[in-house]
């Protein structure tokens, strides 16, 4: 039986969200880097203030752009990390002090938030090319019409140990290398900053993509356990509960969760018997057939007869289109690198994992999993250069220090671990206590339907699961688009992304529309 064997990868290997994800999901935390044997340097913190106007929405928006950094410290109040973050904060949109304000980030482990900044949610955005390989530079940074700008400030924070966020002073790679504690450093970021720049009282959003998802709900709890109310949380292609992307030879969840996925990348590559006339009837179809016919028959195990399988066979074929005797001979079972070989098998190309509209020629077409994703290797190279720049000509931050976009160090040596638990890989509670605690928080969730690494019916089964009451099952909203796991790759989906989001942030901070307990 076919296993899971890297669900998600870290690049080459293979982000979400930034898309980043892990390396092959250790089931016990690798061992952290050693710890220094004194105390590191400590910077200053700094700022660095600008002022700009962008086109946004169809007018020009006026903001403040600060690039800085602010000092975390342990118990003992000693310096533990610098964290580097850019703050955008609106000019004649009301009182910044009543404004809602988003702090936003990616996931990784180990990835910056240059993606969801220069990509989805800032004033300015790279130009990248839609569904196939960016050339070479010189890049366009260009502004960006879908900036959630007009409706919130935004915070873009890089996680210790990338971008120019770095342990200092007392601080160990065990102090913020993983769930929990990356929590806890992230908290103490949005306290330090709220206090400096007095927006208590401003209505507070978290916005998080891929590991940044897991992040946001852990978050969201530790903020309401120290006071400070969150009124909304966005996750954009989303891992809460990992066993329903990672499996093995006892757990089928995975596979019936995955397909309505590989359903919408069959019928974008034409890849299906019967062309469907309206995808998302055909996608509800297949959300049908995954929990019910086929997750029936995979429960089965080794009991399931031979007219069973080759029946099934048959219809899982309609579905994803791979031919019914490989189907057959896969037991029935396609883990989702094997399919983004498949697919395009006959033409020597292989799939992106991130967003499967992406296509390449393979290094060994004959591998069992492609060696590189085409999605990221598309565009990550010019969100790398474009910040860069960025940060150092508009934003004025000027520093020699180099600018981590995705840290290997930091993803392996990440603690799944929670307290004196073994790793549960599993932050539903956190999200579902947040929600609980606070029945104002309302979240939003935005997938990709061509995303092969948080693939959304797992979404929806996550969220579906969280065990709070029905009354609060009405606070969380989807949002489907024609993209990936950076759903704002496409330029259609970016749009129909920020529309939702206008709609979402309104509905999240109007006391009126919201049930009281």
């Amino acid at each position: 039986m076919a296993r899971f064997s890297h669900p998600f990868a870290f690049v080459g290997a293979l982000v979400l969200t930034g898309a980043f994800v892990l390396a092959g999901f250790p089931s016990r935390a690798l061992a952290a880097p050693a710890a220094q044997a004194s105390a590191l340097p400590v910077p200053a913190a700094r700022t660095v203030l600008t002022h700009h106007v962008a086109r946004i929405g169809g007018r020009d928006i006026h903001y403040t752009a600060t690039a800085g950094t602010i000092i975390l410290r342990n118990a003992k109040d000693e310096p533990t990390a610098s964290v580097f973050y850019v703050a955008y904060v609106a000019d004649g949109l009301g009182p910044s002090a009543q404004r809602p304000i988003t702090f936003a980030y990616n996931g990784g482990p180990g990835g910056s938030s240059a993606l969801v900044h220069l990509g989805a949610f800032g004033p300015r955005m790279v130009r990248t090319t839609n569904g196939a390989q960016t050339p070479p530079p010189p890049y366009d940074i260009v502004d960006n019409n879908e900036s959630l700008l007009p409706s919130s400030d935004l915070v873009f924070v890089d996680a210790v140990g990338t971008g120019f966020s770095r342990i200092v002073g007392k601080g160990t790679p065990k102090d913020f290398y993983g769930l929990d504690e990356d929590g806890h450093a992230f908290a103490q970021f949005v306290r330090r900053y709220i206090t400096t720049n007095d927006r208590w009282n401003s209505p507070k959003f978290l916005a998080g993509e891929s590991y940044g998802t897991t992040r946001s709900a852990i978050l969201a709890k530790m903020l309401e356990d120290q006071g400070i109310a969150v009124s909304g949380v966005t996750l954009m292609s989303t891992v809460l509960y990992f066993p329903t992307i990672f499996g093995g030879n006892a757990d089928d969840m995975p596979y019936w969760l995955y397909l309505p996925s590989e359903a919408a990348v069959a019928a974008y590559y034409d890849k299906l018997p019967v062309k469907p006339a309206n995808l998302s009837a055909f996608l509800a179809r297949a959300r049908s057939f995954a929990e019910g016919p086929y997750a029936s028959a995979l429960a089965k195990g080794s009991n399931l007869t031979s007219a069973e399988r080759t029946t099934l066979a048959s219809e899982l074929h309609e579905y994803i289109g791979l031919p019914t005797p490989y189907l057959e001979k896969s037991n029935l079972r396609v883990p989702p690198q094997r399919f983004e070989k498949e697919l395009l098998g006959d033409e020597a190309r292989t799939i992106g994992r991130y967003d499967a509209r992406f296509s390449a020629f393979d290094l060994d077409p004959i591998g069992a999993s492609a060696q590189t994703d085409p999605s990221s290797d598309a565009v990550f190279g010019a969100f790398t250069a474009a910040f860069n720049r960025y940060v150092r000509t508009e934003l004025h931050y000027t520093t020699d220090q180099e600018y981590i976009f995705l840290s290997f160090e930091v993803n392996a040596a990440w603690n799944f671990k929670r307290g004196a638990r073994d790793a549960s890989m599993d932050v539903t509670g956190d999200l579902a206590n947040a929600m609980t605690t606070n029945s104002y928080l309302r979240v939003f969730s935005a997938n990709g339907l061509y995303d092969l690494a948080t693939p959304f019916f797992a979404t929806e089964y996550t969220l579906r699961h969280l065990g709070i009451n029905p009354a609060l099952q009405s606070h969380i909203s989807y949002g489907f688009y024609p993209s990936g796991h950076m759903i704002y790759l496409n330029p259609v989906a970016h749009a129909q992304l920020a529309s939702d989001l206008r709609r979402f942030y309104a509905e999240a901070t109007s006391r009126e529309s919201q049930p009281r307990r």
